[in-house]
């Protein structure tokens, strides 16, 4: 064995056995991480309903539908981009950091977990609707506002 193929299997070797203690490491800091985050994050962890959001503030946010393609084709709430919520790390340089983002999927489940991954990489301007998209659409879409301040119909 020459000295350049016994560096390569030294190197090798060295690696493998690295990698589960970097893996390790690198699992730590994650939940080192998210442990900070829930210490400080506001109670309900950014989420936000239909009716706290007046009608003129829609067109000042990104929003973001975070269901995949097809059901994006479907119907979405106008104005929305289509980003998978299993994608939206490795979207998030398209994320502005400067102006409100509002995430949604079908029923918030999905949507609160690509909201907290933004959450805690830093990314506090993001709200996740609650409900998602079925309780926006029951609750009155950009009108959910005035018919949850609308005066009762008795």
């Amino acid at each position: 064995m020459n000295l350049r193929s016994l560096a390569l299997a030294a190197a090798t070797a060295a690696s493998l056995l690295l990698a589960p203690a970097a893996h390790a490491d690198n699992k730590d800091i994650a939940t080192d991480e998210m442990a900070g985050y829930l210490e400080f994050v506001d109670y309900g962890g950014g989420v936000i309903f239909a009716e706290q959001i007046p009608k003129d503030e829609w067109p000042k946010m990104v929003v973001i539908d975070a269901r995949d393609a097809g059901q994006f084709a479907k119907g979405h709430i106008p104005g929305a981009i289509n980003m998978d919520w299993r994608q939206v790390l490795a979207k998030r340089d398209s994320i502005p950091k400067n102006k409100p983002v509002l995430i949604y999927c079908n029923t918030g489940s999905l949507s609160a977990q690509a909201g907290f991954a933004l959450r805690v990489a830093g990314w506090e301007n993001v709200r996740i609707l609650q409900g998602g998209m079925e309780e926006w659409k029951a609750k009155g879409g950009f009108d959910a506002t005035a018919k949850a301040t609308a005066p009762a119909k008795h």
